[in-house]
Order: structure tokens, then sequence, then C-alpha cells
């Protein structure tokens, strides 16, 4: 078991006081985080957490080991990023939170490409809907779509987020085009799970997207778009989801002119001053993000 990583469990398991969270922060299974956790035990020979099903705690040993850890790991951190100053080069781990139509759509991709051309930097790239807090959850970035609260992050706008109303041609030839909102409630519409945190319209999911009203509805735009292109009905999706279809005839958009509201983009991150490894990154993603889309 590797020692580094044990330990970055461990100070995770006791900064968010829950394996299952510590577990979907390091996107392995409780019993893993579990395993971490023995492995230092035995290494160190003392019990560093009192565990019961409803909580747990740290004991005296752990509490010192625990302080030692977070030592550890900000020197480590800090001397990475020192070598990259001095070499000038590039290097270590870069943390991304990003939703998931956007982050496996834009990101994803274009993390590809960085990585390419960056030999000494890995990625990891968190998907998921979920409103995370940059400031504690240890990511160096969040992309994060709508208005954005007050809070001491720095933000820089990426883009615009467009929903679209698309259905197959085949679907319109059958049962004809809505030519204004209300006429939705003609038609089938699939649902889509979302909250707070996406920019899907209530007033339309409520009325006519919702899962009561839904004959098929799910928490994946890509679900959604598959059943359209096979003729299931209308759905309220991102433009960046489904330009590729609507260029290639697969799907058609509809009620163009009561586009709802696009929703701005940003990315977030905690100061100014950043690491080379991240400043590289938001320098080629924008970069890019200006060619691309």
């Amino acid at each position: 078991m590797d020692k580094l990583k044990s330990m970055q469990v461990f100070v995770d398991v006791v900064e968010r006081g829950s394996l299952a969270k510590a577990a979907a922060h390091f996107n392995i299974t409780s019993t893993m985080v579990g395993k971490h956790l023995k492995a230092l035990e035995q290494n160190l020979g003392t019990k560093l957490l009192n565990r019961t099903t409803r909580k747990q705690s740290l004991t005296e040993a752990g509490e010192n080991y625990f302080h030692q850890c977070q030592r550890i790991l900000d020197d480590i951190r800090e001397a990475e990023e020192n070598l990259q100053t001095l070499t000038n080069i590039p290097m270590g781990t870069i943390r991304i939170n990003a939703p998931v139509t956007y982050g496996s759509t834009v990101v994803a991709p274009l993390v590809a490409q960085f990585l390419q051309q960056h030999p000494h930097i890995d990625v990891e790239l968190i998907v998921d809907n979920n409103r995370i807090d940059p400031l504690h959850d240890h990511f160096d970035l969040v992309f994060r779509i709508g208005e954005l609260e007050d809070s001491s992050l720095i933000a820089r706008k990426v883009g615009d987020y467009q929903l679209l109303f698309c259905a197959s041609p085949t679907y319109f030839e059958r049962f004809g085009m809505p030519r204004q909102t209300k006429d939705l409630g003609l038609h089938h519409c699939l649902g889509f799970y979302y909250d707070e945190y996406l920019p899907q319209q209530k007033e339309y999911e409520s009325q006519y997207f919702s899962r009561q009203q839904s004959r098929l509805s799910s928490n994946s735009g890509n679900v959604l778009k598959a059943a359209a292109i096979e003729h299931a009905g209308i759905i309220l999706q991102p433009a960046i989801l489904l330009e590729k279809d609507i260029k290639q005839g697969l799907l058609t958009e509809c009620l163009t002119t009561s586009r709802p509201p696009s929703k701005p983009i940003h990315v977030l991150y905690k100061d100014k001053t950043q690491p080379l490894k991240v400043r590289t990154f938001i320098d080629f993603f924008f970069r890019q993000i200006s060619r691309t889309f």
C-alpha cells in the first residue's frame, strides 16, 4: 500500500468526517479507504481512529499523526511548487471538478490534449452535478454553471450555457412541430433530473419535462439525446451536447425563438497566484476554448 496515498486518505477522512465522503473524493470504495487506514495503523502499531457505525473520532495518537500528516503533505506541495518555479517546468497533479455534460463534452477533450503537451502533469477530472466547496474539497479548478454566489474565489467566465429544444426529424413528421412552448403539452417530452446546480429551467421542467409527465426520464443528457435520436420525444438539453447531431441531421431544433435564457459558465479557483501547473492549464484551456467553441 502506498504510504503517501494512505496519509492523504487518512487526512481526508478526518477533514470530511466520513469514510464515504473520502471514498467519493478519491473515486475509490469505502472498503479501500478502510484498507488505507488499516495499513497505516498496522505500520504504526497504534490505533488512529475510533470508528462506530454512527461516528468516528481521533485517538490521541491519531490527533498527533493527523497534524504531522497535514504538515508533511503541505511540505510536499510546497516543494513541488518551488521546483516548478526553479525549473520552469510545470509538474504535479491538477484536480478539476466540472458538471457532467460540460465536463465530458468540453473539459475532457481539452484535458487529453493538454496531457499530451505536458508529460509531467497528471489530471484528476471529477464530473458530477453536486455543489461542491472548492475551498474545502481540495480542487484546484471548479467549473460552475449559472450565476455565482458571493465568495472569496476568483472567477473567470468561460462562455455561455444554452439549452435547446430538440427532437428527431422523424418525430416531428409523426407528431408535428410545436410552434410555442404551451404546445409542448401535446408532445412526448423526455424528463431530466436536476438540482439547483444545473441550469434546467424549472418552469419548463415542472410543466413538461418532469418525471411525472415523462414516459422516459434520466439524469443523463446523453441518455436523453440517444432516445431523442430514436424518435422518443422532445428534449431540452445543452447546445454543446446537441450541435453535432443537429449538423448531421439526426436532431432538429424547435422553438428557436423561445430558447431559455443562457447561463454563464465560470471556472473558479482560490487565489490569483496559482502554481505553475494550474496557470499553465488555465492559459491552455482559454486559448483552446476560444478556437474550438
